[in-house]
């Protein structure tokens, strides 16, 4: 009769430790990629305001809300909506607006159009709007008429930028980054849908958020 052997207690202890090593560097990576992403998307946040900034200190006008844009910036267009509200110094529509006439729309054109940013100055086509890391619509508006974060202890500051479909992990690591790591409180906020803004233990981490900073 033919005689069969098997793994030793070593040799199992050896594979065991090799797998062991797999899935740690495995989880490492994905944590250092998690970080990244938090990272990334908070510069988003940090370099929307940097833009506002730098238009407005070029221009004396807001991006978007630029009444003289197309003399400012050869290209430019200027936004026709909402109705009335242009040069009130404020960039008024959603940041998540879609309407290619709406102020807070216009906003990316104009800061391209200027060299403060990257991207195409083509209004309606598919890569005009700005993406996260995840994929998800970034932008910008001001706090007035802001609609998406209503808390009975409300943002406080002039403009808030958004972004979306970012998950509940990253979201949690961004305030903690960038403001008092509590999600339903101070100047960086997360909620599902528009409404109350939403705390820590409701943030779960593979769930997709909107997250807002206000300035």
């Amino acid at each position: 009769m033919k005689k069969t052997s098997g793994f030793t207690l070593i040799e199992l202890a050896i594979v065991l430790v090799i797998i062991g090593l797999l899935l740690g560097g495995v989880l490492k990576g994905q944590e250092l990629i998690n970080s990244a992403k938090a990272k990334n998307i908070a510069n988003d946040f940090k370099n929307t305001q940097i833009l506002l900034y730098g238009y407005q200190d070029k221009f004396r006008a807001l991006p978007g809300d630029d009444t003289a844009a197309a003399a400012h910036v050869s290209g430019a267009t200027a936004a026709t909506t909402p109705a009335g509200t242009l040069g009130n110094a404020q960039i008024n529509g959603d940041w998540n607006s879609t309407t290619i006439t709406d102020e807070s729309y216009l906003f990316w054109q104009h800061v391209r159009l200027a060299g403060l940013a990257t991207g195409s100055t083509v209004i309606g086509a598919p890569e005009y709007i700005p993406r996260n890391a995840d994929g998800g619509q970034i932008g910008i508006q001001s706090r007035a008429g802001f609609t998406t974060i209503v808390d009975a202890n409300p943002m406080v500051g002039t403009f808030v930028v958004c972004s979306e479909g970012i998950t509940g992990r990253l979201a949690k690591q961004i305030d903690v980054q960038m403001d008092d790591g509590v999600t339903n409180s101070g100047s960086v906020r997360v909620v599902s849908v528009p409404g109350p803004s939403l705390a820590n233990a409701q943030v779960l981490d593979g769930n997709t958020f909107i997250v807002c900073m206000s300035f």
